[in-house]
């Protein structure tokens, strides 16, 4: 059965993964009410995890203490599941992938003109078309890998249906679905996946490839 997470763990993570964020944004990624995860963010506040900035852009983000105290948490969790061999496989097929999405995403923004690329104003349905196809084969490719997580992990549980809702919004007509920042773009949450893989294990981008 797999492991579930406690909502306050759940909140630490998300803002982890996000950076900076309000608490909306980070209680859609963890699955739980944007009041419970503004109530646990003044928690972890108190307990000097958290701090907020507030001005012409607002948000939260771990401190130095939350930082560490996320490390030793999301290391407890991996080992109390017994799911460090499964996340490990799971990251090695996603590098796997990570290629073909990063070109695909080239694709949607540059398309070639002759010899020469150019921005894509997605005039040409039938290119964009093309790369859409391109994407839902990727798409297709990381449901084994975000399934076999979630029988883990639970809280891997919410990837597939977040990618997926990306997906039918960019095959729906709304481009910026594909690789906008801020909002749950394909590419936004493909990036939290990556990261959440990252710290899950403990590893550093800069150090992908070595070993």
């Amino acid at each position: 059965m797999a492991h579930r997470s406690e909502p306050r763990f759940l909140v630490l993570h998300g803002l982890r993964l996000k950076g900076f964020a309000e608490a909306g944004p980070v209680a859609e990624g963890a699955g739980l009410d944007a009041g419970e995860a503004e109530d646990h963010l003044r928690s972890l506040a108190g307990d000097g995890l958290v701090s907020r900035r507030d001005g012409r852009v607002s948000g939260w983000s771990l401190t130095p203490d939350g930082r560490s105290e996320h490390r030793r948490l999301v290391g407890e969790e991996l080992e109390a599941a017994g799911a460090k061999a499964v996340v490990h496989d799971a990251y090695r097929q996603f590098l796997d992938l990570n290629g073909d999405l990063l070109a695909v995403c080239t694709a949607w923004q540059l398309r070639p003109d002759g010899e020469a690329q150019v921005v894509n104003d997605h005039s040409d349905r039938d290119y964009d078309r093309e790369v859409v196809g391109r994407l839902a084969a990727v798409d297709e490719g990381a449901r084994p890998i975000t399934d076999d997580l979630s029988a883990q992990l639970d809280r891997y549980g919410r990837y597939a249906s977040r990618l997926g809702a990306a997906l039918d919004r960019v095959r729906a007509g709304e481009p910026e679905w594909f690789t906008k920042p801020i909002i749950d773009s394909y590419h936004t949450v493909w990036f939290e996946l990556h990261e959440d893989l990252l710290c899950t294990l403990g590893l550093e981008r800069s150090a992908e490839g070595e070993g």
